[in-house]
Parts: C-alpha cells; structure tokens; sequence
C-alpha cells in the first residue's frame, strides 16, 4: 500500500504592508491583546484573521491559499502566452495553451452543454444484460471514459518489497465521504440528503423527467451504501499492515470468482497479472455481490449517475452551477465560483503540471533558495539524529536502525532530475472539453502502466508539481519532498533570520521528517520496506506515547457538538509534534555561535513560534470545518497551533506559560516521544 503523507495545503494570506526587515515576522497578522497562555492562535494571528475576512470564494484561506494565488497568477501569466501565440503541433507549448483556452471557452460550453456526455450515457442505456453492461464497461477503460466504478485500481510501490511496483486493488463505489452513508447523526444525514437532492437535479439536466431522475437517484445511492458500509473507514485505512493481501492471479481470480478479471485489466492495459494485492477484501466482496443480486435497471443507473457526476464541470454553466452549490455551497459553506481562469489553470495543472511545473521554475525558482533549503535539511537530520540519540526510552539496537533511516531519506527540492514526458498526449482544439478529457484519461492510465508496469519504482518520481504548496514524505521510498512552490513567504523568506525561517520551513521539514518515525511510517523500515525494524519492546513504548497524542486531540472540542478525531490525525499530529522539536534543536545548533539578539520585544525563541503560528493563520467555514474532521487527516490550523504547542516544553520557556494559563497542560501529560 503506497502511503503518503502529506502536509496540508491551507493557510492565510498575508497583509502587503511594510515588516520589520529580518525578523520576518508581521506584527500587523498579530492580536496583542490577546494572551499567549490562553489563546495563542489568537495572539499569533488575529490581526491577520481580522485583516482577511473569507471571501465567498473560498470556505478556507489562509497561508497556503495565500502563495498558492500567487502561484496562480504566475502560471496564468504562462499558459495566457501559450494560448494567446501559435505553439508548434503536438509541443507541450500546444498541449498547455490549447487545453487552457477549451477550459476558458464558456460559449462553446455551454453550446454543446450536456450533449457530449450524453453519447455515454445512451451507450450505458443501450445495454440489455449484465454481460453487455460489463462489456461496456471494459470499453470505457480502453476509450479514458472517467467514471467511478466499485473498486479501484492503480500499480504503486509494494510494501513488502519496495523496489517493486504491484498492481493493487482498493475500495471504492461511493461518490461523497463514507461517514455521510453510514452515519446517521443528523449532521451527515442532512448532506446525504442534500446529496440526493442534488443527483435528481443533475438528472434532469441531463434531460429526464423528474420522476425518472428520482429513480435513478434511489438506484444509485442505494448501491453507493452498500459499497460504503463494506469499506474500511479513514482511520482503519491508515493501517498499512490490514489494507495488504497479497495473493497470486489464480488465488485472486479463485476468490473473487463470477468477473473476467483477465479481460478486465486487459482494457486498462496490465496484462500477464502474476501477484496482486486487494487492500480491502470485505469491500471487493461486496461489489461482486452488487453485480451478482442487483437488477439491470439499477446498475445502469449507478454507472449513468458515476458517468455524470465525474464529467460536471465540463458540461455548461448551468450544470456547474449545480455541482458548485452541492459540492462546494453545501459540502464546506463556499458561496461564490471561483473564476473562470482560476478554474482553468487548476485543470491544466491537474493534468499537464510537470510541464507547466517546468516553466514555473525555469522563470521563478532561484537557484539560491534550492541551496540554502538544503542546508536546512541537513541541519534538520542533525538535529533529529541527535533527539533520536537523548531518547532513554528507545534501545541502542533500535536507535541504531532510526539512524540508518534517518541517513537513507531521499531528498527532493524545488523540482524534478527528469520531467515527464507528454509526447503521447494529444490535445486538440477540433475537439469538445469532454473528449479532449477523455484523450487525458486514457493518456494517463497509459503513462501509469508504461512508466511502472513490469518496471521497478522509479525513486525520481515526484508526487506533486513544483509549483504546489505543500510537502510530503513517502514511505517506500523513504523520500521527503519540497516542491519550489511552498519556498517562499510566509514558510520561506531568504531575507529573514534563523528564527523565522526554521520555525516556518524549518518545521515543514522537520514534519515530513518525522513521518519516517510516526505511527505509520516507523513501520516501514530505510529501504520502504514494510518490515518491524524495532528492538523488542520499543515498539509497544512508542504506541503508548503516541497514545497520549490521540487522546489529546480527540478531547479537544471544534465545534461544540463535534470532537476533533485524534485517531484519524494522528500521523500529522505526530509529525507537526516531532516537525516543532526537530526544528527547534536544529535552530538553537545553528544560532550556537551566532547568537540572535532581540527584536521588536520578543525573543528568537518567541520568533520561532510566531512564525510557526503563522503558517497556520485562516479563516473557515462551519460547514468546511465539519467536512474536514470527517475525513482530513491533519487537524484543523488551530489547533496545529493550541493542540500543539501545549505539549512542547519549550514553548512554556519562550513565553512564560504557567500552570495558571488556560493552555497550560502538566509536564506529565505532555507527549514524551522526542
């Protein structure tokens, strides 16, 4: 199972006015009436809370946001010049320019609206049997049909031999979070109903008669639930060692029997299948009993509305102001569209973003910041490797093995050794938005078995584009990954001192560091191996410190009928405790022989937690507060700020927290893994 850990991609924006040059820190983006010891996600960023009301754009913005807008404008700028001049046919150039200017063409959308669909959805209502309905189905695969079917299937690093690539197969079926179909408080039935409101009305925009539409609506909502309560829940799925069944073809094919598995994966282009893993057996079961007990009527239902669903931005804007208010106004309390352009250069990114990734960082990406990144991390490695060192809980065997991890992380920065290769890719203008997507599809489902069918794992691969704002660590590689997009303010700033930039970045780092040693990653041995690399006992000692971190979390109150899930968070409560300790050890190493002096009245140490505070400054929505604790593995910016900082000790030293402070918590409460 190819786990990923990534560093949540919300935050503030910062104000544009003057700051104090070299401490980096914005003294307007804080709230000094504010107490550090009582609310200080307050203290840290009110000011810019109160500075940046949410506009209805957006159910969330904050830091994040804030560079990723201005990523945006810069990739505009650089698609607007591919569009606007003539590239050379099948150039990269061409692929860009002419994708950006079918997503931007809104009178020709809404000229075709829902006719391009329609031609798979009546070749889904032609069929007469199930034999013909999975026929299709096959066909769609070869053809880059994009729909959501009852499992998934992609070909990833295999855990238990990391070097090389496995088909896997994992649960799906279902189109909106699985709480929402098996839950029945009355904060998820009334979005299951909402949900079902919404696929009636796409139904008819697609041409039926209500009463047809509400059918089709009861058909496939009622095999989306199947489906949903035979799948493993977000936080059992964080378990790597229960999502793994590895089996032969003839095992697989014997205990799944009643599918053409061979003709199946044949479409998708993975032939002479030898092993496999099925991440979720019990749900795979069940979509074969769908196929077995369900009548005709209802799976082709199922597959219209999937069919449906996933071509909804791409149909009009009338049918996207439908997908806008379910999955944006309702699903997280968004209340406007964002525009057509920003519309745009998100779906040229989510399909050619290496190349576009290329040019962002041929025009934006000094070298100089690549260079004092690395530093960091290697300083980032010294520290930990230190904190592994003090910890007298862990054994001399196992402290051993965490240095050769530690010693073994692959680092990227900035951008990729090799780009990827488009060449295969054909966009054309001759074409409608939907099939020119469909030429995408069956693209990347060919570039996948290409690059890594039969093929050992390529460790250059990069899970994100350069110009996107986040982080992540991999396990079976033991990789961390800073793309050039998040290497600047507020998380990176080449003109501020070590205080600023090692509790902003340098926490960052220290984060995705820490997810090598997390409850999930320190399963996982220095060659990506799933493999229990811990001396007898350890083991167990850590699970019962990070157990202290989980109970912690799941206390804490977000909304007042919702606790957060520290089961879920976890991992990232983990690595945002370890990312603060890590960081902070490796800052006071660097300041050792250049002390920093005080400045605009706070200490370096305050500095270092002010601006981690400052990665996590937004405002959100309820409604996307809620969506987030049901099924985000990282806890809400708050409280990576008031549910972290209580459990380091050195945030009580740089502000004087005391036992008479409201965020005080007990030494011994406290969490003592690092």
């Amino acid at each position: 199972m190819n786990i990923k850990n990534i560093i949540a991609f919300f935050a503030m924006a910062a104000t544009t006015t003057a700051f104090a040059q070299g401490i980096g820190i914005r003294m307007e983006n804080m709230n000094k009436e504010a107490k550090p010891g009582t609310d200080f996600y307050e203290y840290a960023c009110g000011g810019w809370k109160k500075n940046n009301p949410l506009s209805p754009e957006y159910a969330r913005f904050g830091s994040f946001n804030t560079v990723a807008e201005e990523n945006n404008k810069r990739v505009r700028e650089i698609i607007e010049s591919l569009s606007s001049n003539p590239q050379p046919k099948g150039s990269l150039g061409q692929k860009i320019g002419d994708l950006y200017a079918l997503r931007m063409d809104s009178v020709r959308q809404n000229n075709d609206g829902v006719k391009p669909v329609l031609v798979d959805i009546k070749r889904i209502k032609s069929v007469k049997n199930k034999k013909q309905l999975i026929a299709l189905i096959n066909t769609f695969n070869s053809e880059g049909v994009t729909f959501g079917e009852l499992w998934g299937s992609y070909v990833g690093a295999d855990m238990m031999s990391s070097k090389e690539n496995i088909l896997e197969i994992v649960q799906g079926g279902y189109r909106i979070e699985r709480d929402y179909y098996v839950k029945d408080d009355e904060a998820n039935k009334k979005i299951l109903e909402a949900y079902k409101r919404h696929i009636v009305k796409m139904f008819i925009l697609a041409g039926e008669k209500p009463e047809v539409a509400e059918k089709k609506m009861q058909n496939a909502v009622a095999i989306e639930s199947r489906m949903a309560k035979a799948g493993k829940s977000n936080v059992e799925l964080r378990d790597p060692a229960s999502n793994y069944h590895k089996m032969t073809f003839a095992e697989f094919s014997k205990e799944y029997a009643g599918y053409d598995w061979k003709k199946y994966f044949d479409t998708l282009g993975i032939t002479d299948i030898e092993v496999l893993s099925v991440g979720q057996p019990e749900a795979l079961k069940e979509a074969l009993k769908v196929w077995d007990d369900t009548d005709i009527k209802a799976l082709k239902d199922y597959f219209e509305w999937h069919v449906l669903d996933s071509a909804g931005n791409m149909l009009g804007d009338a049918v996207y102001e439908e997908v806008f208010d379910f999955y944006s106004r309702t699903l997280t309390g968004a209340q406007q569209q964002q525009p057509r352009w920003k519309r745009s250069v998100s779906a040229v990114n989510g399909v050619l973003g290496e190349g576009v990734g290329k040019l962002y960082c041929d025009k934006y990406f000094p070298e100089a910041n690549k260079a004092r990144m690395k530093q960091m991390v290697d300083n980032l490695q010294i520290a930990l490797g230190e904190r592994i060192d003090a910890q007298e809980w862990m054994s001399e065997e196992t402290k051993k093995a965490a240095h050769e991890k530690l010693d073994a992380f692959y680092v990227k920065i900035g951008y990729p050794d090799k780009w990827r290769d488009y060449s295969n890719l054909t966009i054309t203008l001759e074409k409608s938005l939907y099939e020119n997507m469909k030429e995408v599809s069956k693209w990347a489902q060919a570039d996948m078995v290409q690059r890594k069918w039969k093929k050992p794992v390529d460790p250059t691969e990069w899970h994100m584009t350069p110009q996107t704002v986040n982080a992540y660590y991999n396990p079976t590689t033991n990789e961390i990954c800073f793309p050039a997009g998040i290497l600047q303010y507020p998380f990176f700033d080449m003109e501020a001192d070590d205080a600023f930039n090692y509790g902003a970045i340098g926490v960052v780092i220290g984060h995705e560091m820490s997810h090598g040693f997390d409850d999930q990653g320190r399963q996982f041995d220095k060659d990506g191996n799933f493999r229990d690399w811990w001396a007898d006992g350890d083991g167990e000692k850590y699970n019962i410190r990070a157990q202290v971190i989980k109970d912690f979390f799941s206390a804490i109150k977000v909304l007042p009928d919702l606790n957060a899930n520290g089961d879920l968070c976890c991992g990232e409560n983990l690595g945002d405790h370890g990312g603060l300790k890590f960081a902070y050890a490796a800052f006071q190493n660097a300041i050792k022989q250049n002390p920093l002096a005080d400045k605009e009245g706070f200490t370096p140490e305050q500095r270092f937690f002010l601006a981690y505070a400052g990665v996590w400054a937004q405002n959100i929505t309820e409604a996307e507060m809620r969506r987030l604790t049901t099924m985000d593995p990282h806890s809400l910016g708050e409280w990576r700020v008031n549910g972290a900082l209580p459990l380091i000790d050195m945030w009580y030293d740089a502000f004087g927290i005391t036992d008479k402070d409201p965020m005080y918590v007990a030494p011994e409460k406290r969490v003592k893994i690092w």
